[in-house]
């Protein structure tokens, strides 16, 4: 028993400290949106008053649309993880497997791009999504349609990067095989690459679904308009003015904006599994 205080103690005294310092803001921001008073501001941790008048007030006030702020996240992170994966895929097949001219300085350019901070671009994104929107409005400056296509210029570096590598790790037998049996190289992409390739186009997916739902700076500056923000932008006009600082809708906002965010993990949990256990190389 001494030994085992000893040695081990520690480690248990040290990962409890630690899980109570992660689930301290998520226990902060539960009892913020179930608070009465709508601050962060908590008297005891364990409160014994309870409302539920912060997500009332989300749902029944007509001067926040908060469902449309969730629907516009979910349609914009949606397109954005699906041509994501869809383009990128493709790309990194073509890069790793496919010859033709400019291929080394193709990827070596997306290499270059991503060192970059993308913050450096955002005057000159702006400049040209507004110029865009004098002959394109649909595609412009304040259109969803103009954000997804700056995400996703600003997330295919590396998505490419990351999807290359992964078939860089196939055996090249397979295609070889696969040649020998007939197949051209579209077959080869669908049969042999996008069935091993699962798991990775999952995370893929996962993690450009979870960036563009949470980004903020960019959705900010191109949506205007107030039933066409997204719901981080929305849920932040709660706590962005100096006399505005409602945390208690801000709270319960955020508790159900995550809520897709879970579903989506906990339904792609088996392939994320299987991409970090099984590899890409199945037999």
């Amino acid at each position: 028993m001494n030994n085992w205080v000893r040695e081990n103690l520690w480690r248990h005294v040290l990962a409890i400290a630690v899980c109570l310092f992660s689930l301290f803001p998520l226990y902060l921001v539960v009892l913020s949106s179930l608070s009465t008073n709508g601050s962060l501001h908590l008297t005891s941790f364990v409160p014994t008053e309870f409302s539920l008048k912060n997500f009332r007030f989300l749902f029944n006030s007509p001067k926040i649309p908060f469902m449309h702020w969730v629907q516009n996240s979910l349609v914009i992170a949606s397109t954005v993880a699906i041509c994501s994966v869809v383009i990128g895929a493709a790309s990194a097949f073509a890069f790793s497997r496919l010859k033709f001219k400019g291929k080394k300085f193709g990827i070596q350019l997306l290499l270059l791009v991503q060192m970059f901070p993308a913050i450096l671009a955002l005057s000159a994104v702006y400049v040209i999504m507004e110029r865009v929107y004098r002959f394109a409005p649909q595609i412009g400056l304040g259109s969803q349609a103009g954000l997804v296509l700056v995400y996703l210029g600003g997330s295919m570096g590396v998505n490419i990067w990351l999807l290359k590598g992964f078939v860089d790790s196939i055996p090249a037998e397979l295609d070889e095989a696969a040649k020998i049996d007939g197949a051209s190289a579209v077959q080869t992409y669908w049969l042999i690459f996008v069935p091993l390739a699962a798991p990775v186009l999952a995370v893929v997916s996962l993690l450009s679904f979870i960036g563009t739902f949470n980004e903020f700076i960019l959705a900010r500056l191109f949506l205007v308009e107030m039933d066409g923000r997204t719901v981080a932008v929305g849920l932040q006009q709660f706590i962005g003015g100096q006399y505005s600082q409602n945390w208690g809708p801000f709270a319960a906002g955020s508790i159900l904006a995550s809520i897709p965010i879970v579903v989506i993990f906990l339904s792609l949990q088996k392939y994320i599994v299987n991409g970090l256990t099984a590899g890409s190389v199945k037999g």
